[in-house]
């Protein structure tokens, strides 16, 4: 068993965490949003139906300055004018930027958490900022082996919200997977086999030793890696 430390770091501040890029064999990038403060804000009872879901359904949001064209190390600055943390900001961004990071440090493999779809209660930008982040770290950065999970809702007993949810996901994915799989379009992930964070975890684990695996890693996949993981486990 190798040794652990925690560190503490400002995804938005490549300065905090700079220095323990060094020598590293892989990066993951596990963060990101699922709800903006307008759309919570809107759940939640303190902004206005209309004015909250208009800002949340909006085509686009500021994210930060292009994170290629900064200096190395310099801060990722939020463009919307009260400096919201939005899915541009967040869950593109802020992954670009540890990756063109990684890549200063000769990091040879870079992991980015991203998601198999979108749902139709979150607003599409949800989806397509993964999906830029995904296509722009694969293009920008060949050097670096790039892998990127695709799993659909995750669900952990220590986070017992999620348990109902997960339930409902599961039933929902075997109905999809009885009229092979042709409600995905209307469902997105909603139709797709939540998975537990730590199954996951493990494959995280794996895919990273794998080297034969890059690009995106779907569900399926996910679920190959892991078990491969636990046989491991069990010799």
């Amino acid at each position: 068993m190798g040794s652990h430390f925690d560190q503490v770091g400002d995804i938005l501040k490549p300065s905090s965490y700079q220095s323990h890029l060094k020598g590293v064999d892989a990066v993951v990038h596990s963060m990101g949003i699922l709800l903006e403060a307008d759309y919570k804000g809107v759940l939640q009872g303190k902004e206005s139906i209309v004015s909250g879901l208009q800002r949340a359904f909006s085509s686009t949001k500021g994210g930060s300055q292009n994170p290629l064209e900064r200096k190395q190390g310099e801060d990722l600055r939020p463009q919307e004018p009260d400096g919201q943390l939005t899915y541009e900001l967040m869950n593109r961004d802020s992954a670009i930027g540890l990756a063109q990071e990684a890549s200063y440090q000769a990091v040879p493999t870079f992991l980015f958490i991203s998601a198999a779809a979108g749902t139709p209660i979150l607003p599409e930008r949800y989806i397509t900022t993964k999906r830029e982040a995904e296509s722009t770290i694969a293009s920008s950065f060949p050097k670096m082996r790039g892998i990127f999970m695709r799993p659909a809702f995750l669900y952990d007993s220590s986070r017992t919200f999620t348990l109902p949810i997960a339930v409902l996901g599961g039933a929902a994915a075997m109905v999809n997977s009885m009229t092979g799989g042709r409600l995905t379009w209307l469902m997105g992930a909603g139709g797709i086999k939540p998975l537990k964070a730590d199954l996951v975890g493990e494959a995280v684990v794996e895919a990273i030793a794998d080297g034969s695996v890059k690009g995106p890693v779907e569900v399926k996949e996910i679920e190959h890696l892991a078990n491969k993981a636990w046989r491991r486990g069990m010799l």
